[in-house]
């Protein structure tokens, strides 16, 4: 038997974001109300600029004081779709205190203070649930923390940040360059005005901290996460990684050791083979790929980003939130009982694609490789081409530590006849 009283919504943030879950709570009221076994009522809408019309929406539902609409005491859940660290993190956590349970996108803020936010809404017996802070429409909270539950998860792999992918697939499909592709991604609106977060990998390195803490049951911070960005990235490499049968993805990668014993979280700009799945996820799209023990290769692919798929995953939350709420319980919390250290970049062990620009004599192979066997990095492939006293090697090393080979990088610079190293990428997915 459904309830008549309605649960109460208040909406922090009404941007691109927003004013879809808006619409769609209003659109969707009836079959909302049937899934919950209770009708939800937009009950205040927080923003910025309250003279901005905002189609669908009673203007008396709007306020600039956030603070007072989630202390209001009546409000059941809050959405917050608003972004950044404040307000936001005072906002929902006075939401917690005042009884609401909260539904959030932002990834900053749950990389950053994720265990303070669990903590409060522990304390309060309220839920925080937070799936569209991770490739948009994707489900993959829900899939980490309750499907793979019962599982152990070894790795997560992924492509998580649309503009990046956009960009680098529009380099690898025309042969651009790297600003030419980006200038095409901001004309389209695949990258803001601003794309720092977005192409220096901050964006995913937030998601990685997240995916990596509920898949392996540890608190991963943003600080904790390695972060490179793509903007070095140039046609050459993606020349190079042709040649070797691969291309190039901005790539957050979690993973556990293999004795168990520590973690590691890091984005970088990486060369993977074509017949790896991410390799064929194209334009501004997400996917991640998961391997556990027991389910074994999962991937999980869709738009990671824009207003209709992002407010797809925040009503998935509200429907979930609204009926814990109405049968007096609380979804999963935070699983953060493995403690597990997260290890330095420097222990992180993969196969590196390096680029030389070298003398063009003889001797210059074999001193290069002398440098490598010292540093205890085993060559798979070496090629060669010069012209005119110039050249450029190009070595792909089997497995080794990023430390190992920063060391023989270091080396390298240092021999007369290199006369630079032109890129240091990493090959994964093998």
């Amino acid at each position: 038997m459904m309830r008549t009283r309605p649960l109460k919504v208040a909406l922090l943030g009404c941007g691109v974001v927003g004013s879809e879950v808006a619409r769609i709570m209003t659109t969707h009221a009836d079959d909302l109300a049937a899934r919950i076994g209770a009708p939800v009522e937009l009950a205040g809408v927080a923003v910025r600029r309250p003279s901005k019309v905002r189609a669908g929406i009673d203007p008396a539902l709007v306020t600039t004081d956030a603070t007072a609409l989630v202390k209001r005491g009546d409000i059941d859940v809050v959405v917050e779709v608003i972004g950044g660290i404040e307000p936001a993190r005072t906002l929902i956590t006075t939401a917690l205190e005042h009884g609401a349970s909260v539904v959030s996108a932002n990834k900053a803020l749950l990389a950053q203070d994720g265990a303070a936010l669990h903590a409060a809404a522990e304390e309060h017996g309220r839920d925080l649930y937070y799936e569209a802070a991770v490739a948009g429409a994707i489900p993959l909270i829900r899939p980490l923390r309750e499907s793979l539950a019962g599982d152990k998860v070894n790795r997560v792999l992924g492509i998580v940040n649309g503009t990046t992918n956009f960009i680098l697939d529009k380099m690898d499909s025309t042969g651009a360059g790297y600003q030419e592709a980006l200038d095409e991604a901001t004309a389209l609106g695949y990258a803001e005005a601003d794309p720092t977060a977005d192409v220096e990998g901050f964006d995913a390195a937030a998601k990685a901290a997240i995916l990596a803490g509920i898949a392996f049951h540890t608190r991963v911070h943003l600080d904790d996460v390695h972060r490179e960005g793509m903007t070095e990235v140039t046609a050459s490499d993606f020349r190079s990684a042709r040649e070797m049968g691969c291309t190039i993805k901005l790539l957050a990668i979690c993973e556990r050791a293999k004795d168990g014993a520590s973690v590691t979280a890091r984005v970088h700009p990486a060369m993977i083979p074509l017949s790896h799945p991410l390799a064929s996820v194209r334009g501004a799209y997400n996917a991640v790929f998961v391997e556990s023990d027991a389910a074994g290769q999962l991937m999980f692919y869709g738009p990671g980003a824009g207003g209709a798929p992002t407010a797809s995953a925040v009503l998935g939350d509200l429907v979930a939130v609204c009926r814990n709420r109405l049968g007096g319980a609380t979804g999963p919390g935070e699983s953060a009982y493995a403690a597990l250290p997260v290890s330095p970049m420097g222990d992180v062990v993969t196969r590196y694609h390096i680029s030389l620009d070298v003398a063009d004599k003889p001797g210059v192979l074999a001193q290069v490789a002398t440098v490598f066997a010292e540093h205890g990095v085993s060559i798979d492939t070496v090629r060669q081409q010069g012209k005119d006293g110039e050249a450029s090697l190009v070595v792909v090393t089997h497995r080794a530590s990023d430390a190992s080979l920063t060391g023989t990088v270091e080396a390298l610079r240092k021999l007369d006849t290199v006369r630079g190293v032109a890129s240091i990428m990493r090959v994964e997915g093998e």
